[in-house]
């Protein structure tokens, strides 16, 4: 199990960035979770990264909903 945890983020930033390049994307309908968080630079630029943090900040300045999922 131990090997399993030390492989698991190599095989998935491998496979979100052949999934990227295929066109698809890392989320679902359920959007990115925190377990998924620290991948979305595979698939999302700083630009766009920061432009939802703004959006989020904009609809949430009190940081109440979801706080700390995605964007801390």
């Amino acid at each position: 199990m131990e090997a399993w945890k030390e492989k698991l983020p190599l095989i998935l930033t491998e496979l979100y960035g052949i999934v990227f390049r295929l066109g698809g994307t890392i989320s679902g309908e359920h959007g990115i979770g925190s377990k998924r968080a620290s991948y979305l630079p595979i698939v999302m630029s700083p630009e766009l990264i920061a432009l939802q943090k703004r959006i989020k900040q904009l609809f949430d300045p009190l940081n109440i909903l979801n706080p700390g999922k995605i964007f801390p």
